[in-house]
């Protein structure tokens, strides 16, 4: 790391270590923002384009219908960032055969994704966003998968560094702070966390995402812990009734901009060009997001008009809305009924264009609802 590359001491400083390298160390938060007239409007518009989101996670008739695919699409997309390869349609099949050991590295990092999603949510309601909760999104994050032997669930303690494959400690764009700095670091960015009086609340998200990236407190799974935060945080802070919102989207979209202004409120201190990026990517995100639940919400109806005559066809609509591909022992664990009745409710799907069988096989058949699978998939960019 080049240490004149770090030109503000307002974003913090850059150390010559004991082991005679350097290392960045952050700044507390908050910095001074200066809130020019376009990062006003550009937190307005982010604000109104979330708070129609969550009104529409808390009207819905069905919310978790949207859930499914969305924290679906979060993974996948999050995963992606970091050199991971499984699609929507992979993850959903893999969710079907429900087998232990089924699935890739690759699926196995997308489905520890969600478990850690799900697992924060549910974990919010009794134990506030910090430094434990994050630990433990951690543990699950990487329980069994590439970088499991990184201490799941515990703060490094030895040093990291951030760079293309083959740099070093010295010649690494980037280095985090040495672990002791680091612990210090950590405190001071939870007790931010906690504040609930001094910023708007998508400002101190983005502050808190871009600090907790320049700390980099494991050895791996940053990136994917960071923005799984963004989600939980707004939950937590009431702006998200449901987890709607799956900014990887963005981040994926505009990956290398995203990696250029983390790096620049580090070395120059620009607070406001990470600040617009990421307000522009909540509001482009959220906007997104409700026109695609429209989408999915209107051919739900349109199916359900279609086959309004076929009830145990009807029964099976919404369980394909959270996973497209269905096996006739899946139906007929969702109807209650025998194997031969469910055969029955999936060829009259087949039938009316709802379902096409995917495998070829004589038995064993799996189906997809091909309209559903679309939706979600071009819903995930």
């Amino acid at each position: 790391m080049n240490k004149h590359d770090f030109h503000s001491p307002q974003a913090g400083q850059a150390i010559l270590t004991p082991g005679g390298y350097w290392a960045f160390i952050p700044a507390p938060l908050p910095p001074e923002i200066s809130y020019d007239p376009g990062l006003v409007r550009a937190l307005s518009r982010a604000d109104a384009a979330l708070s129609e989101l969550s009104g529409l996670g808390r009207h819905i008739i069905n919310p978790h219908l949207l859930i499914a695919s969305y924290v679906r699409k979060e993974a996948v997309l999050s995963s992606r960032i970091e050199g991971t390869r499984a699609g929507i349609a992979d993850l959903l099949i893999n969710d079907l055969e429900a087998a232990e050991s089924a699935g890739s590295a690759d699926l196995w990092e997308v489905r520890n994704y969600v478990a850690a999603l799900e697992y924060g949510i549910d974990r919010l309601n009794s134990l506030p966003l910090s430094l434990r909760l994050v630990r433990e999104i951690h543990a699950r994050l990487m329980e069994g998968v590439r970088g499991c032997h990184a201490t799941p669930g515990e703060f490094r303690h030895s040093q990291n560094w951030i760079g293309p494959a083959g740099s070093t400690l010295v010649d690494a764009p980037y280095v985090p702070p040495p672990v002791d700095e680091m612990i210090d670091c950590l405190a001071k960015w939870e007790l931010f966390l906690q504040d609930r009086e001094t910023f708007p609340e998508l400002i101190q998200c983005a502050l808190l995402h871009e600090q907790f990236e320049a700390i980099h407190p494991f050895l791996d799974g940053n990136g994917r812990v960071g923005r799984l935060l963004i989600t939980l945080f707004l939950i937590e802070r009431g702006r998200l009734s449901q987890p709607l919102l799956y900014l990887s989207a963005y981040i994926e979209t505009h990956r290398q901009e995203y990696y250029d202004l983390l790096q620049r409120v580090r070395t120059h201190g620009d607070w406001n060009s990470w600040l617009h990026y990421f307000l522009n990517g909540v509001e482009e995100t959220s906007k997104q997001a409700v026109r695609q639940a429209s989408e999915l919400m209107d051919l739900r109806e349109q199916l359900q008009i279609e086959l309004r005559n076929k009830p145990r066809a009807v029964a099976l609509i919404d369980p394909l809305f959270i996973n497209p591909y269905i096996t006739a022992s899946r139906a007929a664990e969702l109807l209650n009924v025998s194997l031969p009745t469910a055969r029955q409710a999936l060829r009259t799907l087949e039938e009316s264009g709802v379902l096409q069988e995917v495998t070829g096989r004589a038995w064993g058949k799996t189906y997809v609802a091909t309209r559903i699978l679309n939706r979600i998939e071009n819903a995930a960019g």
